[in-house]
C-alpha cells in the first residue's frame, strides 16, 4: 500500500468515521456534565492534560530511544481519549456518562495543545533546525477539521434524527474497527522491514507509557476520593488514546510529514488493545460484583 493512498485516503477517512462514531452517542448535555460530577471530571482532565503529557516527557527523559519515537510516544501523551476509550469503558461497567464527558471535552481542549505539546517535545529530542515546526495555528484549524466537523455531524444526526442515528451507530463502529486496521497493518506494512527492530525500540516503552498512565488515572481518582467506577473510567481514560489522531498527526503530509514518528501510534494502538481488554475484564467483574451486592444479590 502506497504512503499517499495510506495516508491522504485511509486515514482520514477512518478517522472521519470514528469521529462521526463518537457524535452519534454524543449529546449536548455530555458537555454539561462537568457541573454534575465536577470533581470526576476535573481529575480525569487533569490526569489526561497534565500528569500524561508530563509522565511521558519524564519517561523519555531516561529513556534512550530513537528521537521520532521519543515524540511519537510524548504525542500519544498530547491526544485525547477516543471512541475506543468509550467502547472499553461501557465495557468495563464504568461510567461511561464520565467517559463521554472526558472525552468530548479532552478533545476540544487538545486542539490548542496538541500543537504547542509536540513542537516542544520536537524542539528536545530532534534538536533546532532538524524539524519542520508545527504551526500552531493551521495544526488547530485542520486538527478541528478532521475532528470537530464530523463529531458535530454526528451529534446533529443524534439530535435530529435519534432513529437513525440508532440505528448506524453499530455499523460505524464496525467501520471504524475496519479502517483503523488498514491504517495500522498499513503504516506496519510501508515499514515492513523495520517492523521487529522498530517494535523492539518502541514496543517496551509504549507499553510501559501505557500501563503507568492505566494505573495512574486509577490511582489520582481513588486519592482525590472517587469511587471505584469513577476512579476506573479515569483510568481508562488515561490509558486508552486515540491512536488514529496521533497517526494522522504524524503522517498527514501537512502536518509532521514523518511516518517513523506514526510508527509509535500504530504499535501503543497494538498493545492497548490487548492491556485495554485486560483492564476492562477486571474492572468489569469487579464492577458487576459490585452492582450485584447493591441489589442484595450473591457477588459471583
Amino acid at each position: 500500500m502506497e504512503a499517499n493512498i495510506l495516508t491522504e485516503i485511509f486515514l482520514p477517512l477512518a478517522l472521519g468515521v470514528i469521529m462521526l462514531g463518537m457524535g452519534l452517542a454524543l449529546t449536548i448535555d455530555d458537555f454539561k456534565r462537568i457541573t454534575i460530577y465536577p470533581k470526576a471530571v476535573i481529575t480525569g482532565l487533569v490526569c489526561q492534560l497534565v500528569l500524561l503529557p508530563l509522565l511521558a516527557f519524564g519517561l523519555m527523559a531516561f529513556w534512550e530511544t530513537r528521537a521520532e519515537f521519543a515524540v511519537g510516544i510524548i504525542l500519544l501523551a498530547a491526544i485525547p481519549g477516543g471512541a475506543t476509550s468509550n467502547l472499553f469503558a461501557y465495557l468495563a461497567k464504568c461510567d461511561a456518562a464520565l467517559s463521554i464527558t472526558l472525552t468530548a471535552i479532552s478533545s476540544f481542549i487538545t486542539i490548542v495543545t496538541i500543537p504547542f505539546i509536540v513542537n516542544y517535545a520536537m524542539e528536545i529530542h530532534m534538536g533546532s533546525g532538524q524539524y519542520v515546526k508545527l504551526p500552531v495555528l493551521r495544526t488547530m484549524a485542520q486538527i478541528m477539521i478532521i475532528t470537530v466537523i464530523p463529531v458535530s455531524i454526528g451529534m446533529y444526526l443524534k439530535q435530529r434524527m435519534p432513529a437513525l442515528a440508532n440505528r448506524v451507530q453499530r455499523p460505524v463502529k464496525i467501520a471504524s474497527a475496519i479502517f483503523i486496521a488498514i491504517v495500522i497493518i498499513g503504516i506496519i506494512l510501508k515499514d515492513r522491514e523495520n517492523v521487529i527492530p522498530f517494535f523492539i525500540q518502541t514496543g517496551a516503552p509504549a507499553f510501559t507509557l501505557n500501563v503507568l498512565t492505566l494505573a495512574m488515572g486509577f490511582l489520582v481518582g481513588k486519592l482525590v476520593g472517587l469511587g471505584f467506577r469513577q476512579a476506573a473510567t479515569i483510568s481508562i481514560e488515561s490509558g486508552i488514546q486515540n491512536g488514529t489522531l496521533a497517526i494522522a498527526i504524524a503522517a498527514s503530509a501537512t502536518l509532521l510529514n514523518n511516518s517513523t514518528i506514526a510508527i509509535v501510534p500504530a504499535i501503543y494502538s497494538l498493545i492497548m488493545f490487548g492491556t485495554g481488554s485486560l483492564v476492562a475484564f477486571w474492572f468489569g467483574k469487579i464492577n458487576l460484583g459490585k452492582s450485584r451486592s447493591s441489589d442484595g444479590l450473591p457477588a459471583s
